[in-house]
């Protein structure tokens, strides 16, 4: 008999080490900060995360972030497939890809449109004056200078590629003999207009503000809006295992995104300053920053539901220059209740 209540002692210890390890498991549940991986590009377009972060509105939502730098969308999918990331915040256009492999990631917030923008540097930009149709100066340089205009982008299958073959080929009406696409990384492109590498780029914010600040003579050819229209940018795709696990932390995520968007529109000058932390690293200022979120490449929204006729028309494109298979539903793809339920008042 006297066995009984050492028994019963055994059995209560395991139930509570039981229970312990469960609320391990899960510390959503015990309200302790959820570990949340994030893949960022940096650009301002990325903004609202920045600016979520440094406004400690992250951690308020119960989140303990931690945060890695990739030069495109395309190369984040492949961190995205390892299981190394659990939130991606970069361009629309590789989701695409991701799902013909079968990896769940959420598009659950939006974050900024129309970011992409063409500029010619100072041997091409002459080129676009007196009113010439933008393929006409495209072919009159090519006549002129013996060569295609070498214009910088990321690689195919990135938001930026995309947009700016979209803008030459359909937009433009540029010959393919008159430009000649080279893929390179953001900070790369960046660097090679600046030397004069190539002769054009497919630039975001703050880019486009520090290149031209540093050579004027660089311009700005066409706007976002002008290269694909209402043109799908950045967005913040969860990982589907992470979102089933953490449902209240993506919810917490969500409307600290929507939080940092009304943020950057109603007080830049405040904004500017988590964003300059995060993309400054001693290259820039805050002052420049500002001025970069203030800029025709900058248009914040953190609406999932605004891009999905844009990312549509931005697939049927990929399918056309060959970087996307087929169509892929955006079913799944999009999960706007999300924000929805962030901006329920």
């Amino acid at each position: 008999m006297r066995l009984l209540p050492v028994l019963k002692a055994f059995l209560t210890a395991a139930a509570l080490l039981a229970g312990g390890q469960g609320l391990t498991r899960s510390a959503e549940a015990q309200g302790a900060p959820v570990p949340v991986r994030i893949g960022v590009i940096p650009v301002v377009g990325a903004a609202p995360v920045f600016v979520a972060n440094g406004e400690g509105w992250l951690k308020e939502a119960g989140l303990a972030p931690t945060f890695t730098t990739f030069e495109s969308g395309p190369n984040m999918i492949q961190a995205l497939a390892s299981g190394t990331i659990d939130v991606y915040v970069a361009g629309i256009a590789p989701l695409a890809v991701a799902r013909t492999k079968n990896i769940d990631v959420r598009v659950v917030a939006a974050t900024a449109i129309e970011e992409m923008v063409f500029v010619a540097g100072p041997k091409l930009a002459p080129y676009f004056k007196d009113g010439a149709s933008k393929g006409e100066a495209l072919k009159a340089f090519r006549a002129k200078e013996g060569r295609a205009a070498r214009l910088a982008t990321q690689p195919p299958g990135s938001v930026p590629n995309t947009t700016l073959q979209h803008w030459l080929w359909q937009v433009a009406k540029a010959d393919k003999a008159d430009a000649e696409i080279v893929a390179m990384g953001i900070d790369a492109t960046q660097q090679a207009l600046l030397a004069g590498a190539v002769d054009g780029a497919s630039i975001r914010e703050p880019a486009l503000t520090i290149v031209q600040g540093r050579n004027p003579a660089i311009k700005l050819v066409a706007t976002g809006g002008e290269m694909f229209p209402d043109q799908p940018g950045t967005v913040v795709g969860v990982f589907g295992a992470f979102a089933d696990k953490n449902p209240q932390a993506v919810e917490g995520l969500v409307r600290a995104v929507v939080k940092a968007t009304e943020l950057l529109k109603s007080d830049p000058a405040r904004a500017a300053v988590p964003v300059e932390q995060a993309l400054g690293k001693g290259i820039t200022d805050v002052a420049t920053i500002q001025k970069a979120l203030t800029s025709p490449a900058s248009r914040f929204t953190a609406d999932p539901r605004a891009i999905i006729e844009a990312t549509k028309k931005m697939q049927a494109y990929q399918v056309s220059i060959g970087t996307l298979d087929k169509d892929i539903p955006t079913d799944g793809l999009f999960v706007p209740s999300y924000y929805e339920k962030a901006t329920r008042r």
